[in-house]
């Protein structure tokens, strides 16, 4: 099976339709997917279909929270995500576990925090949790994304997206200018590719930890 090609990040202002396809070829080095396994017990899209019946009946109580569903173009799909990511963190102990799983751990590495956000690509906003380590900034989204490799074959796939923190330039704060309530970080790496995450749930807190990793990595790096 061939490689499908990502849907690039992008301005979130940009982004045109809520369809997440593969049409969009992108070389960025910090992206990457990791396939589904295929299960012969309970396919995918059923599984998804009994998520999408329980999250119907789900209601945001605190604003924040409501804020970071409302950034879905399905508030239906972001509280299934939230389901999902919920399940996956019980099952296997934790963040830090999690983490280790996601993505191949590097020698020292240790992970310092982790947020639930959304990364705006040219498909629209895709739902995951975005963490940060003394190393590294990684995103993957928090369940399984559906593309079609040839038609009428389906798969499945988690969208990752992974910067070391000495190939990162900047991070900035930034917001809608029609609605300022719409936050989001944006980061742009040495080799000028740039990163759109919006929705925190917790926006001061990831801002900080992503700055505070980053002026640690720069200091670090004066010391060579």
């Amino acid at each position: 099976m061939a490689r499908p090609v990502l849907p690039h990040p992008q301005h979130p202002s940009s982004s045109s339709n809520n369809q997440f396809n593969m049409a969009s070829h992108n070389n960025s080095p910090y992206l990457s997917i990791s396939p589904v396994p295929s299960s012969g017990s309970r396919p995918m899209g059923t599984l998804c279909n009994a998520l999408n019946r329980c999250a119907r009946k789900a209601e945001a109580l605190a604003d924040d929270f409501w804020n970071h569903l409302r950034v879905s173009p399905s508030i239906t799909d972001a509280a299934v995500a939230r389901i999902a990511q919920g399940t996956k963190l019980l099952a296997e102990g934790g963040h830090d576990r999690l983490f280790r799983q996601t993505f191949q751990i590097l020698p020292g590495e240790k992970l310092l925090h982790s947020y639930v956000c959304y990364l705006s690509t040219s498909s629209g906003p895709v739902i995951g949790t975005l963490y940060i380590s003394n190393k590294r900034i990684a995103f993957c989204s928090d369940y399984p994304l559906c593309y079609y490799d040839a038609p009428g074959y389906q798969h499945w796939m988690y969208y990752k997206v992974v910067i070391e923190l000495d190939k990162l330039a900047t991070v900035d704060p930034s917001a809608n200018r029609l609605n300022p309530s719409e936050k989001y970080i944006h980061m742009i790496t040495r080799d000028g590719y740039e990163f759109w995450f919006m929705g925190f749930i917790s926006y001061d807190k990831a801002l900080k930890s992503l700055n505070e990793a980053l002026q640690h990595s720069c200091r670090t790096l004066s010391l060579f």
